[in-house]
Parts: C-alpha cells; structure tokens; sequence
C-alpha cells in the first residue's frame, strides 16, 4: 500500500508538470482552440512534446500504483495535483495566489476522492452489448457537442471550462473503453485487431486529447484543469454503471456523504472559474497573445 501511495503521488506530480507545460505550450500557438491546425503546430512544439512525454511517465507511475493498491485509492490522490498546478500557474504569472482559487481547488481535491471512496464501484463486466455501447457512444457525442456549443456563448474563463468538460466527458469513456480492450487483449491479438470498441478507443483518445488542448487554448490552466480532474472519473463511472453493470456502495451514512462529495467538486469548481486571481491570469494571457508577434524558436525547424 506505500508503494502504491508513493507512486501515485509521484504520478500526479508528474501529470501537474505536464499540463503546466503544455498549457503554456498551447497558450503560443496562432491558430483557435478548435481549429485542426492547433494539434499540427503543437505536434512540432518542443516544450509541447517534453510535456507529452511527462504524461506518458505519468501512466507508467500510475500503472506501478495501480498494481500495488485500489483504483480508488490512486485517483483520489491523483486528483491532488489540481493543488499543485493551479496554484503554480498562478505563480508563474507572476500573479497572487488567492484564498478562493485556494479554497476551490482544495474542495475539488476533497469532494471528488469522496465521491469516490464512498460509492466505490464493484462488480460488473466489461462485455457489454453491441447495442449499449452505440448508444453510450453516441450519448458521450451529444454530451461533448453541448458542451462546444456551450463555450460559444460564454464569455472568459469559463469557455475554458467547458471545452475541458467535453475533454472530460470523451476521456471518461476512453477509460472504460479501455477496459473493454484490455479483455479483448487477454484473449489475444486478433480479439484486438477485430473489435469495433479497439478503433473507438483510438478515436476517442485523440479527440479527448484535442478537446484537452482546446481547453488549455483558450484560457488559465486553472479555470480547465479542476473540470478535467473532476469530469473524468464520474464519467467513467457512470459507464461501468450503466454499461457495465457495475453496483454503487450505498447506504445511510455513504450516499449523504457521496451527495457532499459531488457538491464541493461543483462549488469548486465555480469558485475557481470566479477566482480574482483566474481572472488575472486570463487577462495577462490574452495581454500576452495579443503581443505575440514573433515565431516560437521551440518549434522545430522555425
């Protein structure tokens, strides 16, 4: 259990310093959030492709974490990197860090790991119907589409916000969809090669990632990360739920606390998005955009 506990904390750690630094990676690239042309130039970032290289150390600390303690119990630290980042860039804007920034980003960091612990999903099995999964497909589509949508009429930080919910909602069933290719990898290659979920997971993992990067586009890492952290795991609970068969734990003393859980992620959330020091943030971002005239050197061949 200590190790699993060691190397979560040096997972999320790892995963902080990641999206701090494709963050600040994305911030410089010309073309829109939702623009394709986004993901070509980041591709050739080199301060992106150092941040995507942490995030991959990040899964590898999580996989050892995982085969030395439950699932729960790594993501709810993990989550706690949400109090390393968002203070930190913060920091690197040269900006206060505030007590409602903090006290968002701590209630996100306590809410969620007791969402989780509380209702703590048991049982199920992965080999669901062709069926329930076109329609979880196209229900996480719907989803992910309203919250595009959604950013369009909203104004400042939360537009960041709402593109990380739909990054959040597509990862979320990334993960379960990953779970279906690890039975079919157990029973062999061609099981892989021949399964309709396989392709899914690819597309799915690419539009997340885009959705993430959007996210980080269009505004602080603060007002996006505290959606991604908090959007994920319930996604993908509610999937092995639904889809699965999973049960959630319940009870008199669980269910109200779960209940809590859910309400200081949102609160959280909305304080984070109105923290004075997100606001900061995004106007000195937009500041510097609006000064960015000169070609990034990190790009290779620029």
């Amino acid at each position: 259990m200590v190790v699993a506990v060691l190397f979560a904390v040096a997972a999320g750690a790892c995963f902080a310093v990641a999206n701090l630094v494709q963050q600040r990676a994305s911030r410089t690239r010309r073309p829109g959030p939702l623009s394709p042309r986004l993901v070509l130039e980041l591709v050739r970032n080199r301060t992106w492709l150092l941040g995507l290289g942490l995030v991959a150390t990040s899964y590898g600390l999580q996989s050892v974490a995982l085969s030395f303690g439950p699932l729960v119990l790594v993501q709810s630290i993990m989550v706690s990197e949400i109090l390393v980042a968002a203070p930190v860039s913060a920091r690197l804007h040269h900006q206060r860090v505030g007590v409602r920034l903090v006290l968002g980003a701590g209630a996100v960091a306590i809410g969620l790991p007791l969402a989780l612990v509380m209702t703590s999903p048991y049982g199920g099995d992965p080999a669901a119907s062709n069926g329930a999964w076109l329609l979880t497909v196209a229900a996480v589509g719907a989803v992910a589409a309203l919250g595009v949508v959604a950013r369009g009429l909203l104004h400042g930080v939360a537009r960041a916000s709402a593109l990380a919910f739909s990054g959040a909602v597509v990862m979320g069933s990334q993960s379960a969809l990953l779970d279906v290719s690890l039975v079919h990898l157990r029973q062999g290659p061609v099981a892989v090669v021949t399964a309709w979920q396989s392709y899914v997971l690819v597309v799915a993992s690419l539009l997340g990632g885009w959705l993430i990067q959007a996210a980080y586009r269009e505004g602080p890492l603060a007002a996006s990360l505290p959606m991604l952290d908090a959007g994920e795991p319930p996604v993908a609970a509610l999937i092995g739920v639904l889809v699965f068969g999973e049960r959630l734990q319940t009870g008199p003393v669980r269910l109200p606390l779960a209940v809590l859980g859910l309400v200081l992620v949102i609160l959280g959330i909305v304080a984070v998005d109105t923290s004075p020091t997100v606001q900061r943030v995004a106007r000195d971002e937009r500041r510097d955009e609006q000064g960015t005239s000169e070609p990034d050197p990190s790009i290779a061949g620029g």
